[in-house]
């Protein structure tokens, strides 16, 4: 079974995917850290973002492996290196490209195919699992996102630059939305959570509630 967790950048759906899985007794899949590992790789081999011909040639040397809250690019534990304000803002580049998206698609289906797992993303609901037992679309105001993302680099002991996380996240919500290749935006049958004025519990309280209450129809009507 699948419940996908989608919306922008620095709302939260790491944590909360990650939360709702445990209590869940699901797996989690954060697909978030799939793109900024490849993002990652390329900026490392100096590779345009926009050079789809280089990033499918990079792609054909790579080797992603998720492990719990860890991700490994090439056996490299990557975990703290992907999330970086340059990362950040290169991940949203290389979700744009074609080639890039085709294969990560094809890998978390792979992945998730027969398990019970939980999967954030951007496209998760609309385009990699449009048959999802039960979908959201996790959303914030703008400056509640920047401020959570101020306060998890700074936990972090990394240095932020508040103008430049603000425009790289206006930036990116812009490429995100507008994109041709699976743009960001709620499925047909996604529940809307606005996470604004409510703490990380109370949001995956909702979204449990949610899932064990469509299980109970699922478990009803195949008895």
């Amino acid at each position: 079974m699948i419940v996908t967790i989608d919306g922008p950048a620095g709302v939260g759906k790491s944590s909360t995917a990650r939360i709702l899985a445990e209590r869940l007794g699901f797996e989690f899949l954060n697909t978030g850290a799939m793109y900024r590992a490849v993002a990652l790789a390329a900026l490392r081999q100096q590779i345009a973002l926009d050079d789809h011909e280089g990033l499918r040639q990079l792609l054909d040397t790579l080797q992603l492996r998720l492990e719990g809250n860890q991700i490994f690019l090439n056996d490299e534990d990557v975990s703290s290196a992907i999330h970086t304000p340059e990362v950040s803002a290169g991940s949203s580049k290389v979700a744009a490209s074609p080639v890039v998206r085709l294969y990560l698609v094809a890998l978390q289906r792979q992945i998730a195919a027969g398990r019970n797992m939980v999967c954030e993303g951007r496209d998760q609901g609309t385009v990699v699992f449009p048959d999802a037992l039960c979908k959201f679309f996790l959303d914030a105001d703008p400056e509640e996102r920047l401020r959570r993302r101020v306060r998890q680099l700074q936990e972090g002991g990394e240095f932020v630059d508040l103008e430049q996380l603000r425009q790289i996240q206006a930036q990116r919500d812009e490429r995100d939305a507008s994109r041709a290749l699976a743009p960001l935006r709620p499925a047909a049958d996604a529940v809307i959570v606005d996470s604004t004025h409510a703490t990380l519990d109370e949001v995956v309280q909702r979204m449990e509630t949610e899932v064990r209450r469509r299980l109970t129809q699922v478990e009803g009507t195949s008895a």
